[in-house]
């Protein structure tokens, strides 16, 4: 079985891909893979050169939900044209909506990781205004959800949000996410700071629910260091946040470390229609706070410990109370670790390849 794959390297789609595709690859599946966003690092692309079945064809097309992105589609359309005619896949599994509205004569999956009109309604309660923007990234998200052969969605709320903005696909269904436990460490020993993952000015990470003095205990907050008019500086140099520490980017490895030593994850999001971040933590053993949103739910159910939505007095008090009990720390992240381990990568490949193989037979069927 051969597969075209396409990805953007831009966020957490390249981590899905990532895995995805060295599980695809160790079972013998030979993969054309195509990122679009911007050009790999050498960090980011080194997994690629120990999967020898993998080809990889790394571009800088815009992605179709930035700005002006209209005339790159349609080039990077062509570029994926040449590539499926040279490569000669079986079938295309793609993680943007745009390309599933384009006639190919060959079976093809559209991946739903996340869209602009369900971020914004998670943000601002209602849907962006008019623009000819947004009218015709609806219309290209519309038009590959529907058309493609099937439409996956990594959680039942983001599969239900998506049919709610863009209309009933062919077919439909549901696979999460899935991360490899074997490349994280449960079983160090903690130490007492919490560590949360996001971007301060990303509403819908919503990471500004950190910035407060009354933080109960140390915290890092991995991401960029950059704030709305530079209000953690400004705090920090006057004395206050003087629990919350700032890192900035973190390799992997320094990541996965912060993640062994954690107590407490802590997930500030108001829009997650998956979210690798809590876990990578679970998988670590940290003791899950999450906003009490419907798609974390979904996937933690009881095994994790929720704050009132958005509501930073109730975020305090929720790690406050989990940060005093040691021992209902440590239960809840036993519970984290062992719900981690149903969302692992190997079966997020086995759940994909039976979709593969479904479609590829009705289409002989049909031949």
């Amino acid at each position: 079985m051969h597969i075209l794959m396409t990805a953007d390297t831009v966020g957490g789609v390249w981590t899905y891909t990532r895995e995805l595709v060295t599980q695809l690859s160790r079972r013998g599946i030979k993969i054309t893979l195509v990122s679009f966003g911007e050009l790999p690092s050498a960090a980011q692309a080194e997994w690629i050169e120990e999967l020898p079945e993998v080809s990889f064809h790394p571009t800088a097309f815009r992605l179709e939900w930035m700005q002006d992105a209209q005339s790159d589609l349609r080039h990077s359309t062509e570029f994926l044209q040449s590539v499926i005619g040279e490569s000669k896949p079986d079938l295309l599994h793609f993680n943007q909506f745009y390309f599933g509205g384009v006639d190919w004569d060959i079976p093809r999956i559209v991946v739903a990781h996340s869209d602009v009109i369900s971020w914004w309604v998670s943000v601002h309660g209602a849907e962006p205004p008019d623009s000819e923007w947004i009218r015709t990234y609806r219309a290209n998200v519309m038009r590959g959800w529907r058309r493609a052969d099937l439409a996956i969605a990594p959680t039942k709320w983001m599969l239900d949000r998506a049919c709610a903005h863009y209309g009933d696909p062919q077919r439909k269904a549901l696979v999460y996410n899935g991360r490899d436990p074997k490349l994280f460490s449960p079983h160090l020993t903690k130490e007492d700071y919490a560590l949360s993952v996001g971007r301060l000015w990303d509403a819908g990470k919503q990471a500004t629910l950190l910035l407060r003095d009354d933080l109960p205990l140390q915290t890092v907050l991995i991401g960029p260091e950059q704030s709305p008019e530079g209000a953690v500086a400004s705090a920090q140099s006057s004395g206050h946040l003087s629990k919350l520490h700032m890192k900035g980017l973190q390799s992997e490895v320094q990541l996965r470390q912060l993640f062994a030593r954690a107590a407490i994850y802590v997930a500030t999001s108001r829009y997650e229609p998956f979210g690798l971040a809590p876990l990578e933590a679970g998988l670590s053993r940290c003791a899950l706070v999450l906003n009490d949103i419907p798609s974390l739910r979904e996937i933690w159910g009881d095994d994790a410990v929720y704050f009132e939505p958005n509501n930073p007095q109730s975020l305090v008090l929720t790690i406050q109370e989990l940060a005093s009990n040691p021992t209902r720390r440590s239960e809840y992240g036993d519970r984290a670790l062992e719900r981690a381990r149903n969302f692992n990568s190997d079966k997020m490949a086995e759940e994909y390849l039976g979709h593969y193989r479904t479609l590829l037979s009705a289409e002989v069927a049909a031949a």
